[in-house]
């Protein structure tokens, strides 16, 4: 038994496989050229690495969404609910006093437009800011959040004023 450093690294046999003969440090030339897919060359001569053959099809691949963005949408989708839920018990709670100055089927038309809304302004903002920065889907979020408030629910709550 040695006292040799090595013997530490090493089990027994492994001189007698010829790479774990060779232990120089391979020239920067003779490194790997393309990469695997998901991988990213970077630091000194990192330009003479190239992707592998199918790296464009997965830049064209939407990202997924980081915790932030994802908890962001689902609290805004939240929202959005409670706003289709307000709309729907505003809009029959009205009903009666509303069909004194709107036929009845105008009134209904604009209570359906007011419960789909919600809906409508959250799938238009994630089909329209799919390729665009989160920063831009969140404002249009927000922006919808701000302006589909259900006011009768609101004004009058869930049991009339």
């Amino acid at each position: 038994m040695t006292s040799d450093a090595d013997d530490a690294l090493s089990w027994d046999g492994d001189e007698d496989r010829p790479e774990a003969v060779d232990r120089t440090p391979a020239e920067p030339s003779a490194a790997r050229s393309e990469l695997p897919e998901g991988w990213k060359a970077v630091g000194k001569d990192s330009d003479t690495v190239r992707p592998a053959a199918n790296e464009s099809a997965a830049a064209d691949a939407p990202q997924p969404l980081s915790t932030p963005m994802l908890l962001s949408v689902g609290i805004i989708g939240g929202v959005y609910l409670l706003y289709t839920v307000g709309w729907i018990i505003g809009g029959l709670t009205l009903q009666g006093s509303a069909l004194f100055l709107v036929p009845a089927i105008m009134y209904q038309a604009a209570v359906w437009a007011a419960v789909l809304a919600p809906a409508l302004w959250f799938l238009a903002v994630w089909l329209l800011t799919r390729r665009a920065a989160s920063w831009v889907r969140v404002a249009g979020l927000i922006a919808g959040a701000a302006l589909l408030v259900p006011w009768p629910f609101v004004m009058t709550g869930a049991f009339g004023a």
